[in-house]
């Protein structure tokens, strides 16, 4: 599951495009030059995620399959030897946050700015001699849509100071290293998904990922050769996930994980799962055990069918996983519970939420010939329920983080 789209200020592409005047590795650097006064050492990218199956299992040492967006966080960066940390956004009407390497602590606010100040934290708690640094990022992925803007942030801070200063750290390393700037310097207790899917994605393909291990399996999802179309429909409904709705039900999970005497809920296999329910006194518990343990092996079905090349058979398992995180885990809302509705009215093959929900989006499996029909489909429903028009762009499998400048 995704934790968190943090704000960095929705200055993303409004139609869900992969670009802007402001936005290319060209212009990014560019504009580094007119704030800073120099050329910057290079620009990096880094993407937002949807997940195409598996959510709030990651922490719960599950299975999950995101797949990397178009849609980049882009940073231009250059070293600093004194310690100071500029950090700029193009997304936000806030001017240049000037901070402290050496003093930086958790919790202590700053804003948007806290992802990539929390990315430097991170790499000099571990040891790494980051002497500081001249930020400026810009981003189309479209923030609290649930399609892990504030990961994209993270990695791209992380991937542009690895580089600059010769970490040589992996890119698994990237990615706990933005989960850590996350989970303890923002204070939002997320998995490793969000940023594993950011940093290690590749084109062409959905990441299967087991978040035990971090062991990976870069699977084929090409949707062009079947002929089908993966929608997202960004409802605009904002979420914010620090709230404490994350946090109960990541507790919720460890209680139930305690009750049936297993360190995760990953030790209960599917087959367990009926003997496991009998077991939990606490029906909020036992429901949120049933979605974790079902969505696992929705996943593993979910491979088996790619892996058979019967790739429409997944729209009934995305289906299946929206009625779990509805009905057990209790993440969804009217916005994406209408999207799943209307367009699974409309001939789509099945669909679900995505991400940490109350809001956010949700993906659409469909033939590629019905996307049109679906789409207007959604937005008519939208329109007849007095909802804000939703934004809905096709996902296609993209490259994960990388130096572009």
């Amino acid at each position: 599951m995704s934790a968190g789209d943090g704000s960095a200020g929705d200055g993303s592409a409004g139609d869900g495009s992969a670009g802007g005047a402001r936005h290319t590795p060209a212009a990014v650097a560019e504009d580094f030059h007119r704030l800073y006064g120099a050329a910057p050492e290079g620009v990096w990218a880094a993407p937002g995620r949807v997940n195409l199956i598996g959510e709030y299992t990651d922490f719960n040492d599950g299975f999950v399959m995101p797949l990397a967006l178009p849609h980049t966080a882009v940073a231009a960066v250059s070293r600093r030897t004194d310690g100071r940390l500029r950090v700029h956004s193009a997304d936000t009407d806030q001017g240049v946050v000037q901070l402290d390497a050496g003093t930086l602590r958790p919790l202590t606010g700053t804003g948007w700015a806290a992802y990539p100040a929390g990315v430097v934290w991170a790499l000099r708690e571990a040891g790494h001699p980051v002497t500081g640094a001249d930020i400026h990022l810009a981003s189309t992925v479209p923030t609290g849509a649930g399609l892990s803007s504030s990961a994209a942030l993270e990695v791209v801070t992380a991937l542009a100071l690895a580089d600059l200063y010769g970490l040589g750290l992996t890119a698994r390393q990237l990615a706990l290293t933005g989960q850590r700037a996350e989970n303890a310097f923002v204070g939002v207790p997320c998995g490793v998904m969000d940023q594993m899917a950011s940093a290690c994605c590749t084109e062409g393909h959905v990441l299967h990922l087991d978040t035990r291990d971090l062991s990976t399996r870069q699977v084929p999802f090409d949707l062009d050769a079947h002929g089908l179309a993966l929608l997202v429909v960004d409802t605009r409904v904002k979420h914010a996930l620090g709230d404490g709705a994350y946090a109960k039900r990541r507790a919720g999970c460890e209680a139930g994980a305690r009750a049936l005497g297993v360190r995760t809920l990953r030790e209960i296999e599917y087959v367990q799962l009926p003997d496991a329910l009998r077991r939990l006194g606490d029906e909020t518990i036992r429901a949120q055990v049933r979605h974790v343990v079902s969505d696992n092996h929705r996943v593993e079905r979910t491979i088996a069918l790619l892996d058979a090349g019967d790739v429409r058979a997944v729209g009934p398992v995305l289906t299946e996983g929206h009625a779990s995180l509805r009905d057990d885990l209790r993440v969804s809302c009217p916005e994406l519970d209408l999207v799943v509705s209307a367009a699974n009215a409309a001939g789509a093959l099945g669909a679900r939420m995505t991400g940490g929900g109350f809001g956010g989006s949700a993906i659409v499996l469909t033939e590629a010939t019905d996307a049109d029909t679906v789409t207007k489909a959604v937005t008519e429903a939208f329109a007849a329920a007095g909802h804000t028009a939703p934004r809905v762009f096709p996902a296609r499998p993209s490259a994960g983080a990388r130096r572009v400048g």
